[in-house]
């Protein structure tokens, strides 16, 4: 048996847009990613909006039909007519907590229906024994189950979307940014809660976020994304430290440190130019219209991930440190 709970192969997800009255184009929301999560492990999935983090997510669970690549769970592969087989062991939590929870439904209907779906229960007793057991897990109680979702604050509603998500014992969850629509101290209250449950249950989480520092803290590795690409992953603490890919560096320069002396000695790397459009990508790597270190093999090749070090591996063909 694999090693890893989750191995991602080659993964594309290309959405149709269209450009003329009879012609289409692909917009390479993702394209080619690759990676692996050992069980109970955490991957953080970094890099700026619309560079592919949630769509990664998204198309692990199959709710985007992926366009190719092979998704390994467990050591068998998943596929759209086999999906519904994993249902019970993958799992999401999004980012928005008040519209990924329905109005019209209690907090025991809504931590309840997986249990439903899945046939988890044998009486009503049991069911309601099992969600108010959900609740004080995330740091609910019993009687936050007659409520309804307008009725708590943006954390609390969050670690109801997380009771939902445990309701059926996920083995792996997708994390899509769950922190970035909380204030800073209830987001530490939320990853600390992500992160007691891993001790407890043993899950492994994809930790999607555009925070550097929160994805650091809570993940053991961490993978960088830049349009549809993951162009460095490492251990959590080497990308931190010794980042060797040129976007990577600029993340990393950007990180605001709280003390002003060390503040202004350090050196700000700022980015070049806009982002690509995915419509239309340059050729070559996709990241030389924007780097200082771009020479006319970045213009005619694309790198692909290849090891610098024990797990480190980047996609640049001039790494600097």
């Amino acid at each position: 048996m694999s090693e890893y709970l989750l191995e991602v192969k080659d993964l594309k997800q290309y959405f149709p847009v269209r450009t003329g009255w009879f012609s289409s184009k692909p917009l390479k929301a993702v394209d080619g990613v690759s990676f692996e999560i050992k069980p109970g492990e955490t991957l953080g999935l970094v890099g700026e909006s619309g560079c592919g983090k949630t769509t990664v997510g998204r198309t692990i669970l199959h709710l985007y039909k992926p366009t190719s690549g092979e998704i390994i769970y467990n050591g068998q592969q998943i596929t759209p007519q086999n999906i519904h087989n994993f249902r019970r062991e993958m799992q999401i939590v999004f980012q928005d907590p008040y519209s990924s929870l329905n109005p019209r439904m209690t907090v025991s209907d809504i931590v309840g229906e997986p249990l439903d779906i899945h046939r988890l229960y044998g009486t009503k007793g049991e069911r309601t024994a099992r969600i108010n057991e959900l609740l004080r897990l995330v740091g609910l109680n019993s009687d936050h189950a007659r409520r309804y979702a307008h009725e708590f604050s943006g954390g609390q509603r969050q670690r109801i979307g997380i009771a939902r998500a445990l309701a059926v014992d996920p083995k792996f969850i997708v994390c899509d940014e769950p922190v970035s629509a909380l204030d800073v101290s209830i987001q530490a209250q939320v990853i600390n809660t992500f992160e007691d449950l891993q001790q407890k249950l043993g899950i492994a989480y994809l930790f999607i976020a555009h925070d550097l520092l929160v994805v650091k803290h809570i993940s053991q590795r961490i993978a960088v994304m830049y349009l549809g690409r993951i162009v460095e992953i490492a251990n959590a603490d080497e990308v931190i430290t010794h980042p060797m890919h040129p976007y990577t560096q600029s993340l990393i320069s950007a990180i605001p440190i709280p003390d002003p002396n060390t503040a202004r000695t350090r050196k700000r790397i700022p980015l070049e130019g806009d982002v690509p459009s995915p419509l239309n990508m340059p050729s070559g790597c996709a990241f030389r219209t924007r780097c200082r270190y771009a020479t006319e093999r970045c213009a005619q090749e694309c790198p692909g991930l290849s090891e610098i070090g024990p797990g480190h591996k980047i996609a640049c063909w001039n790494p600097h440190e």
